[in-house]
């Protein structure tokens, strides 16, 4: 490559010519052009007319995210970064004769975004004098470089500066159901409150059903932080909602979520124990899950641009590499990689454990509260307006439009995801809840079970109507009425059971097994001569009893 001169920069003919000739008719042919039978400074006046009509700023939005980020790293840092430094975050463009590039032919598999970039005729070399001597610069050309609003380049970050993407063209929109499922935790603790004392996987497989997100860690965070702000204390019986718990329900979403926000910027909850594809292990170390929210929300910009986390990644290794190791001792930690089943040690693993980290925080918790959005397949970010008003402290909405809830003639109570919260914890507390279905609104069943519940926690028959008359905005159907008035004098009058039916051939062979000691247990209820009723759990211990009394017992 030919010297730069300083603070110039050199056009796409410039650039071309010191490309060999091979790599000339490669980059004509990534642009539709036959350039076989050109000479070099036809070529060169052909390519160079090529890419100058190129709208580079479109073309970057369509690349992969590595090669876009790229691109954007050049525009950030005025057109041209050293090729040390660039080939640090991108990647290497492997120097090659013109004889090894004919064998080899590397624009066919690059070993990186900046080799992809160089056989696209959108990434340049060339040497600059600097006051520290000639630098070798990687560069856009000027008709490239002109091509992005400058006043747009620089975004600011709490602690430097970090490049724009464009818009992906499909993304996971900000998301606000960590309040709901909260809310159904809530509800769930103060109507099975031994629940919560299981352990942290069975806790996940009882709360999977009744959850929008189902995500065990989204869950265990969504406890902890429930703990932190103590809606819920824990006790020798289980976990029961509090006082707070109820005023926080009746806040509105925006405040809710602003709650969510504070408690989880100071929370213990370490999310490097949660981290995808790594297993912390051991005692006698420790990070410091704070700092990490702090490091990461400082390298932030505070605006609603899209960035890729290779980038943010990149920025906190070269400026805050040390952020959970402040002793620089990258030997002392038992972090195992669980795709590798090894122990991620050395500053070598950085990008194992403390660039998945922040892509976790980035993409689980900062997403989980609302606080961000990510871009579908691939690993752009951004905050979302609730978080750059969170971040500069500004007083989240106390409005809301909710809708009631709707009382079925069935006994069912549908529950719409825009409902007060509040009323959804009560509906909790007089109906049980069946498992949501996405899209749908919750559903909650009159029960002659929820309604002793409900009179055990004080809440008679009568306020049970009363409730659901003010809760629903209208006169309760008939039937649901009548059912809970009916309960309230008579008690349960019926009950619906899951059971196995045995039928025989001969009634004596029932009046055996009713005689015989080791089957007896198994048998219940007579539903005639022929039939009885058998306990689901109960049907293999039967078969195999009847077995040794030499009776086979066949199954439909």
């Amino acid at each position: 490559p030919s010297v730069v001169q300083p603070d110039t920069m050199r056009t796409l003919e410039q650039a071309l010519s010191d490309h060999e000739l091979v790599v000339l008719r490669v980059i004509g042919e990534w642009w539709e052009l036959d350039l076989t039978g050109a000479d070099k400074p036809g070529c060169v006046k052909l390519l160079a007319q090529t890419l100058a009509a190129l709208n580079l700023p479109q073309e970057a939005s369509y690349m992969p995210p590595e090669e876009t980020a790229a691109i954007y790293a050049l525009v950030q840092e005025g057109g041209r970064m050293p090729v040390a430094a660039f080939s640090r975050q991108h990647g290497e463009v492997r120097p090659m004769g013109p004889g090894r590039l004919e064998r080899e032919e590397p624009w066919y598999d690059p070993v990186s975004p900046a080799e992809a970039l160089w056989y696209r005729g959108l990434l340049y070399r060339g040497f600059d004098e600097t006051p520290n001597g000639l630098v070798e610069f990687h560069y856009l050309p000027d008709e490239l470089f002109q091509q992005f609003p400058q006043e747009k380049v620089v975004r600011e970050t709490g602690s430097g500066r970090l490049p724009p993407v464009p818009a992906p063209p499909a993304f996971q929109e900000a998301v606000t159901d960590a309040v709901d499922d909260l809310t159904t935790i809530l509800a769930l603790a103060q109507s099975q409150s031994a629940l919560f004392l299981t352990t942290s996987p069975q806790l996940a497989d009882s709360l999977r059903p009744y959850l929008w997100n189902s995500d065990p860690a989204r869950s265990a965070l969504l406890f902890q932080l429930a703990l932190d702000m103590e809606l819920l204390r824990k006790g020798e019986e289980g976990v029961k909602p509090t006082r707070a718990a109820v005023a926080w329900l009746q806040k509105s979403r925006e405040e809710q979520l602003r709650d969510l926000a504070d408690a989880w910027s100071s929370s213990p909850w370490n999310e490097l124990w949660h981290t995808p594809g790594l297993v912390c292990e051991g005692s006698g170390w420790a990070n410091d899950p704070i700092q990490a929210r702090a490091t990461l929300l400082d390298a932030l910009p505070r605006d609603d641009g899209w960035l890729s986390l290779a980038d943010l990644v990149a920025y906190v290794k070269q400026n805050d590499p040390d952020f959970q190791r402040p002793d620089g001792n990258y030997d002392t930690w038992y972090v195992r990689d669980v795709e590798r089943d090894v122990y991620l040690t050395g500053f070598e693993s950085w990008d194992g454990v403390e660039g998945r980290l922040l892509r976790f925080l980035a993409q689980g918790p900062l997403y989980w509260l609302g606080l961000g959005e990510t871009a579908r397949a691939s690993d752009l970010f951004r905050l979302t307006p609730r978080a750059l008003a969170w971040l500069a402290d500004q007083k989240p909405a106390a409005h809301e439009v909710t809708v009631p809830l709707v009382v079925r003639p069935e006994a069912t109570l549908l529950v719409p995801h825009n409902a007060n919260r509040y009323q959804r914890f009560q509906a909790a507390r007089v109906a049980e809840m069946e498992p949501t279905r996405p899209g749908q609104p919750y559903t909650y069943c009159l029960t002659p079970h929820s309604l002793a519940q409900a009179q055990q926690q004080g809440i008679t028959p009568d306020k049970v109507l009363a409730f659901l008359e003010k809760a629903s905005g209208r006169p309760l159907p008939p039937s649901v009425k009548r059912a809970i008035e009916r309960w309230a004098e008579r008690g349960v009058e019926g009950r619906i059971q899951h059971a196995v039916i045995l039928r025989v051939r001969d009634p004596d062979i029932l009046d055996k097994l009713r005689a015989n000691p080791k089957t007896r247990p198994f048998i219940g209820e007579s539903l005639g001569d022929l039939s009885v009723t058998i306990r689901p759990a109960d049907y293999e211990p039967l078969r195999q009893a009847a077995a040794q009394l030499g009776l086979l017992l066949d199954r439909d």
